[in-house]
């Protein structure tokens, strides 16, 4: 197989498209034949995923080597940040937690050669071992107040020798100032690095584009390699919780209505994509407590403050609108922080998420949370209750949860013999991370609020779901991108 050069896809600014762009490319060269993997030397997010060595990367580098059709590794994305609060973030070093620091000591103090160090290592040990890397920058790679500091965008770009696409999203406008504004504020060294140009969510007829195109190409000197048209019709989770202002806010007849409680710190929202796509679900977010009521499933979902956001919900009333609708028989379902935030107690002793020492919890599930000791990363298969069904997910959390009661139901069994969660009458707790991939679980929960469908009838496969995904992004890039161009700056013949 030949040998192709890296490629990187680097920004104008924050969410322009790279992420789903990298997914793309990476699933359009395992189609040509190549084995690419993706690389992001630094990412901040609060979705995260656990790799098969039990290890935390950021979930879009997770979703990017799906679509390249590998496991997800740690050296794909080796430094991750967390954020808790506004000024202070988690610092996840090639997958495990080395402690919090606040922004302004991280971006300013003399650790930055070390880490430098520790992405490059992992870039080299990555690019032995695939063919092409698909690497993905951060943010805009002209922020000059940052450059002495840039870890991810052209650094990185510089030290894998990669070809970079500047992109660039026309569907915010001032396209041409941000393209020719990004390319300016570069040094000439930099700007060797930038053989290309990608012009991302455009609406209407491209053909009246065309001018446009040329008119960078004169201005710039780099050649135009596409205009990819936003779509509506493809579905690519999204790397954090940006996107969730678009998300429904009210419930709506004909359907099961699952609410998921919208916390200030919500952490792995991807863990509720699956019901986004089920015909027979209509999701939807709220933190009201008069919307509580319209919903037949209430989830409390992961959180990166699970003390703080539960003070937030006793606050605001939400507290008493759950347990309201838990007596009036709807179902409750907690995943990791919402699952702690359902038992008896919840502490924080040693302050590892929040000042919040302790609280009591929804009482709703009869366990108790201490916050203590080193994080839990693991991927786990399981049986869902009693059953059979080879089911999967992942765990992220800190905190240790026993049961008060000695024979209340486990939700989970695990293929090492352990059990997670607990069940009791229409309440349930896990911390299993993407338990809703799985058709028997969404099945069993709906099913008391189907109307005329038994259980399995229309199950939805979300893992076949998210393969035709990926193939319908590598086909639509490809057909507004010009694939021989990127091909020949990336050949290495």
């Amino acid at each position: 197989m030949t040998r192709l050069s890296p490629i990187m896809f680097a920004g104008t600014g924050s969410d322009v498209g790279k992420s789903v762009l990298a997914a793309a490319f990476c699933r359009i060269f395992k189609q040509d034949g190549y084995s690419p993997a993706p690389f992001k030397a630094q990412n901040m997010a609060l979705n995260s995923y656990a790799t098969p060595e039990g290890l935390e990367i950021g979930r879009a580098q997770a979703v990017q080597a799906e679509a390249a059709g590998v496991p997800c590794h740690t050296d794909m994305n080796p430094l991750l940040l967390k954020p808790t609060t506004d000024t202070v973030c988690q610092v996840v070093l090639n997958g495990k937690a080395i402690g919090n620091q606040y922004a302004f000591d991280y971006f300013t103090t003399d650790n930055k050669a070390n880490l430098r160090k520790e992405v490059c290592t992992a870039y080299d040990r990555l690019e032995a071992r695939y063919n092409p890397i698909v690497l993905e920058g951060a943010g805009s790679i002209s922020e000059i107040n940052l450059r002495e500091l840039d870890l991810v965008n052209l650094p990185m770009a510089a030290h894998a020798n990669a070809s970079v696409i500047l992109v660039a999203d026309i569907d915010r406008g001032g396209v041409f100032a941000s393209v020719y504004g990004t390319i300016m504020l570069l040094t000439e060294a930099e700007r060797k690095l930038v053989k290309g140009i990608l012009i991302n969510k455009f609406r209407g007829d491209i053909r009246l584009f065309e001018s446009g195109i040329n008119m960078l190409e004169d201005l710039c000197k780099i050649p135009v390699i596409g205009v990819v048209p936003y779509f509506h019709d493809i579905y690519i989770e999204e790397e954090d919780s940006v996107m969730l202002h678009t998300k429904n806010r009210f419930a709506k007849e004909g359907k099961v209505n699952i609410a998921v409680v919208l916390l200030q710190h919500m952490s792995n929202f991807t863990d509720f994509n699956p019901l986004e796509q089920d015909e027979r679900i209509h999701l939807f977010y709220t933190n009201q407590p008069e919307e509580i009521k319209d919903a037949d499933i209430i989830i409390l979902p992961g959180t990166k403050s699970t003390l703080y956001d539960l003070q937030v919900l006793r606050r605001d009333g939400m507290v008493q609108a759950i347990k309201q609708a838990k007596n009036n028989g709807k179902t409750v379902l907690g995943i990791c922080g919402g699952y702690q935030m359902l038992g008896t107690e919840l502490s924080d002793p040693n302050a590892i998420e929040s000042d919040i020492r302790h609280l009591p919890g929804l009482n709703l599930l009869p366990i108790k949370t201490i916050l203590e000791g080193e994080k839990i990363t693991k991927q786990v298969r399981f049986a869902f209750r009693a059953g059979k069904t080879n089911c999967s997910g992942y765990e992220i959390h800190n905190g240790r949860t026993e049961l008060c009661l000695p024979d209340i139901e486990p939700m989970n069994r695990l293929d090492n013999g352990s059990v997670d969660g607990c069940i009791k009458g229409h309440c349930l707790g896990t911390y299993i991370h993407g338990i809703l991939d799985n058709a028997e679980i969404v099945d069993y929960l709906i099913q008391p609020y189907l109307k005329g469908c038994k259980p399995g009838e229309t199950s939805f496969d979300y893992f076949q779901f998210k393969e035709e995904q990926y193939d319908k992004l590598a086909a639509h890039v490809r057909n507004h991108v010009n694939m021989e161009l990127v091909y020949s700056m990336i050949y290495r013949g």
